[in-house]
């Protein structure tokens, strides 16, 4: 018998804590932490080095290697994750130093993909952003591809094409952005059909494990996967929602901004990511409870902004108030349009949220009355299908209507406009 247990990989963090650095060090080696134990490892340690800028050949200083080797023998780890994107070069020359497997926070990012999409577009884009990063680092992967069985970088469709050449590598890639293209043709061809259809879009935006996919799941009953963990949900997914009022709005969930998220993966994941780009409105959910609330905020408004969308009409949604460990007064938004407190796990504050959802909409649109004649009945129809409709009766000359419209809808019924 054979013993076919996979092996758990003890890992140490290790990050740079240089002048000028954008992003606190100490916790993007906690979110590394975080990142790692979504994709199943073990942190046996973390360290931190703080210098002028990283070294160009192996990343730490040559002491301070001397310290990390001695430090890997110490814990017994397998393996190091390096906060920050490392060449070829520095993978090469810090194993021979180290004489262990070298990961970084892309590669780690990547593994969780792998594992966490479920539609044939998410699926498609992990490996192509697997392949790019394989080509570019396939220099110095010589040592690392003799090593690999499992673990970080091998899970997910990319792992079969980590020991093709280049022009293998590179042909696949091609085949991969002809599926790609298939797919926003059939993305464009959605929107397109909502867009003639008149229904809002609210996309739902956030920092990842602010809680999106649980307040998709209050909602809308989406049945979204909804965990504790960092990019619980990959894949895109939208639903209907018809509120009391009777306004029918379509949610998004999106796939969660993080800290140092490479640009290389935004560009791969810019197909599910765009659909914040054709929203209406975007709800930027943040994490109450986290103490980098505010440092999210700022990834989260630097991402939307690289994405096009910062110009936005946002609300801005702060979730988990039924945690303990809240601090008042909260962060404020001075680029949101709203505000609201929720809790998405116990629906506290979703009816007011959506109440200032439909305010936004409806102030994008032109209130009038309407009186059609009883012979137009076919624009009572067209109505329905295209206006916010606030109050309807039938008069003795017509139907009346009182309607939140567009500019198109107030042209095509300018003539029945009635003033009260």
């Amino acid at each position: 018998m054979y013993n076919t247990e996979k092996e758990i990989e003890r890992v140490i963090l290790i990050g740079i804590d240089y002048d000028n650095n954008e992003f606190d060090a100490e916790s993007c080696l906690d979110e590394l932490e975080e990142l790692a134990k979504t994709a199943g490892v073990v942190c046996v340690g973390k360290m931190l080095q703080k210098r002028e800028g990283i070294h160009r050949a192996h990343y730490f200083g040559k002491g301070k290697l001397e310290e990390l080797k001695a430090y890997i023998s110490e814990t017994n780890a397998t393996g190091i994750i390096c906060d920050d994107e490392l060449t070829s070069n520095q993978i090469k020359n810090m194993e021979q130093i180290l004489d262990t497997k070298i990961m970084n926070r892309t590669l780690l990012i990547l593994d969780i993909f792998a594992s966490r999409a479920r539609s044939a577009e998410g699926k498609v884009q992990v490996e192509l952003a697997q392949l790019k990063y394989n080509l570019s680092h396939l220099a110095g992967q010589g040592k690392a591809l003799s090593r690999l069985g499992g673990g970080i970088g091998t899970r997910g469709p990319g792992e079969k094409k980590l020991e093709t050449d280049r022009r293998n590598i590179a042909d696949r890639i091609s085949e991969l952005n002809k599926e790609l293209k298939e797919i926003e043709k059939h993305r464009q061809t959605i929107r397109e059909k909502r867009q003639k259809n008149k229904i809002p879009i609210i996309a739902l935006a956030g920092y990842t494990n602010a809680g999106k996919s649980t307040l998709m799941n209050t909602l809308t009953n989406a049945g979204v996967l909804a965990e504790d963990k960092l990019f619980a949900t990959l894949d895109t997914t939208t639903r209907k929602i018809k509120l009391p009022s009777g306004g029918e709005y379509l949610f998004t969930d999106t796939v969660g901004f993080i800290q140092k998220l490479p640009h290389n993966l935004i560009k791969a994941f810019k197909a599910t990511l765009e659909e914040v780009k054709y929203a209406d409105i975007i709800l930027h959910i943040v994490d109450s409870s986290s103490p980098l609330r505010e440092q999210h905020i700022k990834v989260v408004y630097d991402t939307l902004k690289e994405l096009g969308c910062d110009e936005k009409p946002i609300i801005t949604v702060f979730n988990k108030i039924d945690k303990e460990n809240i601090e008042i007064p909260l962060p404020k938004d001075s680029r949101a349009l709203e505000t609201q407190k929720i809790s998405a796990k116990y629906g506290k504050g979703t009816d007011k949220l959506l109440e200032k959802v439909e305010t936004v909409i409806k102030s994008f649109k032109k209130s009038i009355s309407l009186l059609i004649p009883y012979n137009k009945g076919y624009l009572v129809n067209y109505i329905h299908g295209n206006c916010e409709i606030s109050e309807s009766n039938n008069k003795e000359d017509g139907f009346f209507f009182k309607i939140h419209a567009d500019n198109e809808a107030e042209n095509r019924l300018k003539e029945f406009i009635i003033h009260e």
